[in-house]
């Protein structure tokens, strides 16, 4: 399940380049989210609500080569809370969503660190 913690959180920090971050509170809401995914367990439900409310905030402010990856972040986060810690079913949603998020996250990462100097870890 590790992997699949990593993988939201990878998920969720990918993006392309960021066009709006320069003073902006998308960077400086980054660090939160940053926080909110580190050592992710995607079974616990309580951990998934607060990192989507972070990803939920970011998204609003979020640049918009960004908006794609964000919402893929955030149907991703809704269900893993659906799954309420069920390992087979967040094992299935990992095999059925995993190459997206991953993506997603990829792109949201890059631009975290290239353009607000936030470093994203699962």
């Amino acid at each position: 399940m590790r992997k699949v913690a990593a993988l939201a959180a990878v998920v969720t920090m990918s993006a392309g380049v960021l066009t709006a971050c320069s003073g902006g509170d998308y960077c400086s809401e980054l660090q939160n989210y940053a926080e909110a995914v580190k050592n992710l367990d995607i079974k616990d439900t309580e951990a998934v609500d607060k990192m989507r409310g972070e990803a939920n905030k970011l998204s609003k402010s979020a640049p918009d080569d960004l908006k794609d990856d964000w919402k893929t972040v955030l149907d991703y986060a809704d269900k893993a809370k659906d799954a309420k810690g069920d390992t087979a079913k967040l094992q299935e949603l990992a095999k059925a969503d995993g190459t997206k998020i991953a993506a997603a996250s990829e792109a949201i990462a890059k631009q975290a660190k290239d353009t607000c100097k936030v470093t994203i870890e699962g």
